[in-house]
Order: structure tokens, then sequence, then C-alpha cells
């Protein structure tokens, strides 16, 4: 017998269902379990002795348990889960008290596929408080994991995320240019995440096994920088007790990235271009000649050609770095992509901070839509923080964005050519559907080519556009 049956469950019903008699005639007909029985969500419920007590339609189908077969097995041959073998969720529950939301387990169906559940668990009592046992309720997330990762794969490479059309064409030259060793310049407004694409070309390369150091060469002074990027050999300079490799030897073999280089020095400009015409160098205060093997990523956010022309930036040294140019453009002019950037940061940081958030409210989507973002990727970050450490969980609301960017009215007035105050996300998507349409002169196959999606599904979805 189940444990839920004969337990008073009382649903409300509408208000024109009959007398308030009629409406406790028909409640007290309701068995709990038929409920149970018709939830889409596994519900397991063991006792102390971990033997299943009861198990839902739901809970059998997805662990291919057939009919009666419960009444023969203990939870651990139910679930064949990997979690079972180290502690089971049910047990820690039960010891400790302690519920547990979101747990993702990985099962095999009757079919021997991999199958992702995500599980909460709770407290089994008997109406006086005693302690009978766990209950365990899950659902099958599998093709909502596999949906996710097909849409990253689509709208990432690394750790960059974006959907827009000048992201997907740094997708496309990305790879081309991670092989090889010719140098790179990579240019972009502070924040829009110079060291993500470095990192990213790094870890697509042939070099990924290698080192990838980095260096940020505005943060040191002149003489301690031609240390760091060179080393030094014992008493070198004062204070140099024993020698140093510097960050050339470290990332021999590797990857290394230079963030901030139009802030060196004429002196340091002259030194950096003969290691990147000649590959060696000397360690400060040495006459040894080490060569090294390193691929040199550069970044910087001022305008190098225009320092060149003013005699800030030697030209030989500027045509040396940039072999390979790299423009990230500023969060400003690819807004597409911040619903986007919004969802990602938002799961990195209620997994930091253990909170449940599901989301955001349009009329907070709409200020960061319309936001202009000068602090770039790196300012919407740490907006998307703040807001999930205020958020006591749930839905991010206006109220818990940081001030300097709801405070501003004229700024922030939702617009109406990116955001639909109740589905953003879907007004951003048709937008991109007709600016392509508009691009390939109405041909679908085309379009359906250029946005990675069926022609099938491209039809479908201008129907439901002309339909509202």
């Amino acid at each position: 017998m189940s444990p839920f049956r004969g337990r008073s469950l009382v649903p409300t019903f509408p208000e024109n269902s009959g007398t308030p008699e009629d409406r406790d005639k028909n409640a007290s007909l309701i068995d709990p379990e038929i409920i149970l029985e018709s939830l889409e969500e596994g519900v397991l419920a063991i006792g102390l002795d971990r033997k299943i007590l009861y198990m839902n339609k739901a809970a059998r189908e997805m662990l291919s348990v057939t009919p009666g077969q419960e009444k023969t097995i203990d939870c651990q041959k139910a679930l064949k889960s990997s979690s079972c073998q180290t502690r089971c969720l049910l047990e820690k529950t039960i010891t400790t008290g302690e519920t547990i939301r979101n747990h993702e387990i990985t099962i095999f169906d009757r079919s021997h596929r991999i199958r992702t559940l995500r599980v909460n668990t709770a407290l089994l009592k008997r109406p006086d408080g005693e302690l009978i046992g766990g209950v365990e309720i899950f659902h099958d997330v599998t093709h909502i994991l596999a949906l996710k990762e097909e849409i990253k794969g689509r709208y990432s490479f690394g750790r960059i995320i974006g959907r827009s059309q000048r992201m997907q064409e740094l997708y496309d030259i990305l790879p081309i240019i991670s092989n090889g060793k010719s140098t790179i310049l990579i240019e972009g407004e502070s924040g829009t995440g110079k060291e993500l694409v470095a990192n990213a070309i790094h870890e697509s390369s042939s070099r990924k096994e290698g080192p990838f150091v980095k260096l940020n060469c505005a943060a040191l002074s002149e003489g301690v920088l031609e240390s760091e990027l060179f080393g030094h050999v014992k008493g070198a300079f004062t204070g140099a007790v024993q020698s140093r490799p510097g960050r050339f030897e470290i990332a021999s073999g590797g990857t290394l990235f230079l963030d901030e280089i139009g802030e060196i020095s004429p002196s340091m400009q002259v030194k950096l271009l003969r290691v990147l015409q000649e590959e060696e160098f000397e360690r400060v205060g040495g006459t040894h000649t080490i060569k090294v093997d390193v691929r040199v990523i550069a970044a910087t956010n001022r305008d190098l050609k225009q320092a060149m022309e003013k005699g800030e930036f030697r030209k030989d040294l500027y045509y040396r770095l940039r072999v390979i140019p790299v423009t990230l453009v500023p969060l400003r002019d690819r807004k597409e992509d911040i619903p986007l950037l919004i969802n990602s940061f938002i799961e990195k940081f209620s997994l930091t901070t253990g909170k449940e958030i599901s989301g955001i409210s349009p009329e907070a989507m709409g200020v960061l839509l319309n936001y202009s973002w000068p602090g770039n990727i790196r300012e919407l970050q740490n907006a998307i923080e703040h807001a999930v450490l205020l958020s006591p969980g749930g839905i991010i609301d206006l109220k818990h964005l940081p001030a300097d960017i709801t405070n501003n009215p004229e700024e922030n007035r939702a617009p109406e050519n990116i955001v639909e105050t109740s589905q953003p996300l879907r007004k951003v998507k048709d937008d991109m559907i007709r600016k392509t349409l508009e691009m390939t002169g109405g041909n679908i196959s085309e379009a359906a080519r250029k946005l990675e999606i069926g022609r099938s599904t491209l039809w479908r979805r201008l129907r439901e556009m002309d339909h509202g």
C-alpha cells in the first residue's frame, strides 16, 4: 500500500463548481495517489531500510521499472546511478535532515542510453512528526541539456558567447588563425573580452598542451617589465638575489599574451621587436642568448595606428604585431548578444552563490538591453553578479540592478526596436530573422543557412510571426 494513501489532500475547485458541500464531497473522492500517478515528475519514496515504499508511474518509466517490480528491489537497484555508489542522496537527507535541490545524476535507461535526472529530496514523516523515510522527486533533463549544448556550440567558441553577425564572423576566423605561429593583435575597448579570445585561440591551437602565459604590460614599470619579459641573472640589479626566467622562457612551446601592449615605452618597443623578429634574447644582466618557441598574442584598447602616426608607437613593431588583426566590437554594437550573456552570468553566479535564480524580468531585461555599457562585457558581468547577490532567489528585477544603470530614465527607456516587454528574447530572434531575410532578398533557403536552422523551422517561425 502506498504510504500516501488515505492522507487528506483537498484541491482547490473553481467557485462555480457547486456548493461547499459538493466540493467537499468531490475532494473526498480523490485519492492522493491518483494525483501522484498523474505527475510528469518521478516520485520515489523509501523507508529507513532503503526499501521502496512507493514509486509513481513517471518514476517507473524513467527508471525502466515494471509495475510491481519496485516491491522487490531497493532504491539503488532502481536508480542504478553513480551517486548510489558514493553516497545516497536520500540517505544524506534522512541522516542530516538537509534537503537537496536540483542535483543532477546520470542513469541508464532500458535502451542503455545515458539519461540525466534533476533530483530534489525531502524527509518523509507521519502526521505526528515521526520520521519514516525520504522522498525523491526527479525529472528528465536530458533533452534540455542537449539543447543547451547545441546552443552553446552554435553561439559560442571556448568561453566566448554571442550570436550576433560580428560574433559569428569571429567564430569563423578563430579556428583558421589558431594554428600557426603568426603574431595576432587583438584590438577593442576595455572589457570586450580580449583575454578570452586570446585564451580561446590558444586552447584551439596545436599549442594547447603548452603553457598560456599572460602579462599586463601597463601594470609594470619599464625596468620591472623588462625583467618580467626576459628574466634576469643573479646580481643584475639590487634585489636580484638569484637568476629568474622571464615570461618568454616560461611560455616556450605555448602562447604569450601581452595585454595593453600600447602602453610600453619606446625602448621596450625596440627590445620586443628584436625578440619577435629573431626569436632570441638575453636575460637582464646576462650575455647568454636564449632561443624560444613562443606564439605572441598582443592586445590593446588604444588606437595603435593613430599612436603610430603621432610617433608614439613604432611603425615596424605595429606591423610586426598586426600580422593577423582581430577587432572586437563594443557590447553596445552587438546588443542581440546581451540576453545570452545575461543567462550565462546568471547560471554562473547562481552556482557560486548557491541561489536559485530562474531568470530576469522583462523590465530589467529592457533596461539592460538599452544601457550603453561603457565597461562592455565586464560591466555587464559585474551588474549580474550584483543582481544575483541582492536577489533572494527567483526572478531578477529592476530593484536588484546597480543604481548607476537604473538611475538614467532616458537611457533606460525600453528600446522598441530591440525588446518587447513580454518576450524580449523572442523579439531579438524575430528581428534577426527579419534582418537576415532582408540581407538575402527574401531567399528562405539562404536565410535558413545563415541562421543555421532548418528551412522548415524558419517557415514555421515566419508563420508564427505573421500570427502575432
